[in-house]
């Protein structure tokens, strides 16, 4: 054990014996340390978990990856692309992929005898995923859907319910504009809502048999297929190979395959979240500032309590640069201790808010009804690294103060 680590240790416990050393500069360092910390850290996961949320919202409605008809992007009517089992096989053999599912999109009006309303007709296939609709369902159930067999029943958000005066049970006609009015009665089987108003506004769900004969479109065309993946976080890597199958193939009937992720579907969304990193990077930054400074304004106030020592150590021989080693090394277990504070008081607020939701939201305007919490270890970690890091490296400047103390006149000083 060095001289240097050794004289730190007996401060620090006279520090916490509260001897010698000024308390109120040792708490300050300490409170500083603490809340910041604790702020950044509570920060983080709030930010990973409104993220995280949000995605997960928008890939429930659409999944990772879409493949549509590439003359879809220029009209605001609905074309078709055909596929059949042999290409959802192959797309579901590619690496990262975990599930392949079609849909087909009918736009037109529901109404009553009071209201109406523009949506979008979402016809899904039996082997489609709707656990997402399912984990926000608030009244009856979701049926299963045929791809050969009309069901007639019809999922809706409560947004539109509730405009409608619609309930579960009601009966609903769709009317849908091509050539001819052509109309369909609809059974209100179940109400969802997400709270994602873009698409809870918009969205009705029922079987693909029902939205294929209102396209009149030939066996095995369908809007499109989505695609969800085993690890979103490699969201390129498996757009590029299932572009590298199907990209700007044409179909027998003309239709143009095009592959596009959530994130390039939706860059409005996604852009915004993104923006959410630079404001956690400010916080980050100021936080560390402000526990950084309090330090130094600890460490000035102990080195001047600690004047006479520092005198009798360099009348001992010992030279600038040990000496101001001792007071780095009790400056980190301060900056330790604040530490251990600061992630108990973050990781508890945390653990609170994601079992208790204390805090609640406007789902209107944040999507969500409670400040949402996302624990990611490996950030927790960084943070607490970067702050120890930063602390000590901006007590190097003001620990220069001990050359200028003067050995003879330092030893009266009281």
């Amino acid at each position: 054990m060095s001289l240097s680590f050794f004289l730190a240790k007996r401060i620090y416990g006279e520090t916490k014996g509260g001897k010698q050393v000024s308390r109120p500069a040792v708490l300050i360092a300490l409170t500083g340390i603490a809340l910041g910390l604790a702020i950044m850290i509570v920060t983080v996961a709030v930010v990973i978990g409104f993220k995280r949320e949000v995605a997960n919202k928008v890939t429930g409605f659409g999944a990772d990856i879409q493949i549509t008809n590439f003359d879809a992007l220029r009209s605001y009517e609905t074309f078709p692309i055909l596929v059949e089992d042999s290409l959802r096989q192959l797309l579901a053999e590619q690496p990262l992929v975990s599930r392949v599912q079609r849909y087909t999109t009918k736009p037109g009006i529901i109404k009553t005898d009071d209201a109406f309303q523009g949506m979008v007709l979402k016809g899904v296939g039996p082997e489609y995923d709707l656990s997402f609709f399912q984990s926000h369902l608030l009244e009856g159930e979701i049926p299963q859907f045929s791809d050969t067999v009309a069901s007639n029943a019809v999922v809706i958000s409560k947004p539109i319910a509730d405009k409608m005066r619609l309930q579960l049970g009601d009966r609903v006609f769709a009317y849908f504009i091509q050539d001819n009015v052509r109309v369909r009665p609809l059974t209100i089987k179940g109400i969802y809502q997400t709270n994602f108003s873009e698409y809870d506004n918009l969205f009705l769900l029922t079987d693909i048999y029902t939205t294929h004969r209102l396209n009149n479109w030939q066996p095995g065309q369908v809007s499109g297929v989505e695609i969800r993946l085993t690890e979103y976080d490699r969201l390129e890597e498996a757009a590029d190979n299932i572009s590298s199958l199907v990209d700007n193939r044409i179909d027998k009937f003309g239709g143009n395959y095009f592959v596009q992720t959530i994130e390039e579907l939706n860059p409005q969304i996604f852009e915004w979240l993104s923006l959410l990193d630079l404001n956690v990077i400010v916080i980050l930054i100021l936080m560390t500032g402000v526990a950084g400074f309090t330090m130094i304004s600890g460490l000035l106030i102990i080195i001047i309590e600690r004047t006479n020592m520092i005198g009798i150590l360099k009348a001992l021989g010992a030279n600038n640069y040990s000496i101001r080693k001792v007071f780095l090394w009790f400056s980190v277990f301060l900056i330790g201790k604040g530490m251990l504070w600061g992630n108990a008081i973050g990781l508890l607020f945390c653990f609170v808010q994601s079992q208790f939701q204390l805090f609640e939201l406007d789902p209107s305007n944040y999507y969500i009804e409670s400040v949402p919490i996302g624990i990611n270890i490996p950030v927790i970690l960084l943070i607490n690294v970067a702050t120890l890091v930063v602390s000590v490296l901006m007590l190097i400047g003001p620990s220069f103060l001990i050359t200028r103390i003067d050995p003879a006149s330092s030893m009266r000083y009281e």
